[in-house]
């Protein structure tokens, strides 16, 4: 067993340098001003250069280089730049050779890779707060650092037995030791004077989640639980692979107990997770490229916990029908291991997704259409005389050009809209609730950037264009083929762009007349459109802020009777006329005379957005101020009802 007291009394025990003790205490005065962090920020030099040099790597994303640290501040604020500067000293304290070296770089990648996760969970109900989120993870596993410095050889062997058995390092920890690495971390950051909600968070990362769930009524509840499901992500990457079955499994209980995570979503969550991990590694002397896929991840944790779970069945008496059942389960896991081999989500050449991937995307998208009466748009991309450019150029620069255009192509669409190499020199693209004028600006702007790309072959200039065909839609209720309609019609009306001298684009609308009539009037009602139209408030600005809003998508019907125009027996009769009828909610209300086509659009415009709320967002945002906000919504809501007026007055 260990004496703590071997661990305080160290002179290798970790330091903070005093820039970072400064900053620290900067940043828990509210007066602070940015002039005071940049002074002490510039007494240290290298720790300056660190800094502006993690502020123009991908983990920030600026778009113009930030080349001096009396911009990089405010830019990034006080918390994150104390927090970069404390990441530099750690990362200074991992950096070792020697037999201990592998160790260290484990820890610095697991610190690392928590630090990214924290922020991608952040995002799951804590907006704001990410640069806290960031430093806790990273703080997680200090007490492992101090050990790792202090007590080097009474901590080698816990290591080495953590690494060959399904153990918690933690339990390892207490039984060989008598004390673990979250005490120590604990000790270690109240020494640093570090806030207590940080240190509280970190006390609890490994908790079970019984207990984690008690302290829901804490105000730290948010950072605790955000923090025990990066630790659970942070083990599933980094931890023993003899661990990996365990780490799946908690954090599979986290996310959904604590989270209420399907499985699509968790998968979504490790595969954003992963993308960080790899710009964070960038910026902090972290080598990313060893941590597996979350795909593969998935394969080795199943194939462990099938083995474990044989192991188990092998010593229980009861042997002959849980053998049948455990190699049912045993053959279930191999046929969805061999399924995520099969369905690889990117193309190889140019990194764009593939199209099984599109397909699944937009049979979700489509689904989702179909629910919510809700607009979906497909573009249909061929680079023009492709074979031509192989033949004359050769295949290797066929491909350059793939992968030019692939780049113009991410960076044309929107975050929410999905693009894939269909095969070939075809891309196609999924649009979420375009208009059919936004559609075609989209296509356009998408041809613009490809025709003004320069590509060269041997020093000379070689035109490389496409031609775009494209489709939107308002699928039905009972419309299966309708994704099938949007792919086939994208293809001909890019075959027409072809056929008629290339590089153009062409749309084509499946609209019917009355969902053209409606959609019209649906746009007309919305209030981010009408401040844009008043030149109020620009479209990106006004995206922006809608992002933010929590639309809750509502069932018209549940609306058009909180708002008085059905009352429960009437939305009763169209639901149940709905059970023998294609037609939507809406249509079918307007048909049997319940609703007028102007009060469904009233309605549908509430559902995409509430204008409450979206004002709400737009004064939190700093976009405008309460008072003007206000007054914009009551000349809005007047104008919707002469607009109504005059609408019934003509029906």
């Amino acid at each position: 067993m260990i004496n703590p007291e071997k661990i305080w009394s160290s002179a290798s025990l970790p330091t903070l340098p005093s820039v970072a003790i400064q900053l620290l205490d900067l940043s828990r005065d509210p007066e602070t001003e940015i002039r005071q962090v940049v002074d002490v920020i510039k007494t240290d030099p290298a720790i300056t250069a660190k800094i502006l040099k993690s502020t123009n790597s991908a983990f920030f994303g600026f778009k113009s280089e930030v080349k001096s640290i009396d911009r990089a501040v405010p830019l990034l604020g006080t918390t994150v730049v104390t927090s970069l500067a404390l990441s530099f000293s750690l990362v200074e304290a991992a950096m070792t050779n020697g037999p201990m070296a592998d160790h260290y770089q484990s820890y610095w990648m697991q610190s690392v890779v928590q630090g990214a996760t924290a922020e991608v969970v952040a995002e799951l109900g804590s907006k704001g707060l990410d640069c806290e989120f960031f430093l806790t993870g990273l703080l997680l596993d200090l007490g492992r650092l101090a050990m790792l410095k202090t007590i080097p050889n009474d901590y080698l062997p816990v290591l080495e037995r953590a690494a060959a058995e399904p153990i918690d390092l933690l339990r390892l920890e207490r039984e060989m030791l008598g004390v673990d690495h979250v005490t120590v971390g604990m000790k270690l950051m109240e020494n640093w004077n570090l806030p207590k909600s940080l240190i509280h968070a970190v006390e609890l990362h490994h908790a079970d989640l019984t207990t984690i769930e008690a302290l829901k009524a804490e105000p730290d509840y948010q950072l605790i639980k955000a923090v025990a499901l990066t630790s659970a992500i942070g083990e599933y990457f980094c931890g023993a692979t003899s661990s990996k079955g365990n780490a799946l499994e908690r954090l599979q209980a986290i996310a959904t107990q604590l989270y209420e995570m399907s499985e699509s979503q968790l998968d979504d969550l490790l595969y954003n997770t992963r993308l960080r991990v790899d710009e964070a590694g960038a910026a902090f002397n972290a080598n990313t490229e060893s941590l597996h896929d979350p795909s593969d991840l998935m394969a080795m944790a199943n194939e462990q916990l099938a083995h474990l779970a044989m192991r188990e069945h092998a010593a229980n008496t009861e042997a002959t029908a849980r053998q049948q059942e455990m190699e049912a389960q045993k053959a279930e896991l191999e046929t969805k291991n061999k399924e995520l081999t099969k369905q690889a989500l990117h193309d190889p050449l140019t990194g764009a997704y593939n199209r099984n991937f599109f397909n699944e995307a937009i049979s979700k998208e489509v689904d989702r259409c179909r629910r919510e009466a809700a607009t979906v748009g497909v573009l249909f991309s061929d680079i023009d005389k492709f074979k031509n450019l192989n033949d004359t150029y050769g295949h290797a620069f066929g491909d350059e050009v793939l992968k030019g255009v692939t780049a113009i192509f991410e960076t044309a669409i929107r975050s929410s809209d999905t693009f894939a190499r269909y095969g070939g020199e075809e891309f196609v693209f999924l649009l979420v609730q375009p208009t059919e004028k936004g559609l075609a600006k989209v296509a356009e702007r998408i041809r613009l950037s490809v025709e003004a790309e320069q590509f060269f072959f041997e020093g000379k200039r070689v035109p490389v264009t496409i031609s775009i065909g494209g489709t939107i839609a308002m699928p039905g209720r009972k419309q299966d083929d309708i994704q099938q309609q949007l792919l086939t019609q994208a293809d001909e009306a890019m075959y027409e762009a072809k056929q008629s001298g290339r590089n153009q684009v062409r749309i084509r609308s499946l609209f019917s007349e009355s969902e053209q009539r409606l959609i019209k009037l649906v746009s007309q009602r919305r209030f981010s459109r009408w401040l844009v139209t008043k030149g109020v408030l620009d479209i990106r600005a006004i995206s922006k802020a809608l992002l933010k809003c929590n639309t809750q998508n509502i069932p018209i019907g549940e609306l058009a009777e909180q708002y008085g125009y059905l009352d429960r027996s009437q939305v009763e009769t169209i639901l149940s006329e709905q059970n023998s009828s294609s037609e939507r909610f809406g249509e079918l209300a307007i048909r049997i005379g319940l609703l007028t086509e102007e009060t469904v659009a009233q309605v549908l415009a509430m559902q995409l957005e509430d204008p409450e709320a979206l004002a709400r967002q737009v004064v939190s945002s700093g976009l405008l101020d309460g008072a003007k906000t206000v007054s914009l919504l009551q000349e809005f809501r007047q104008e919707i009802a002469q607009l109504a007026h005059a609408t019934a007055t003509m029906q």
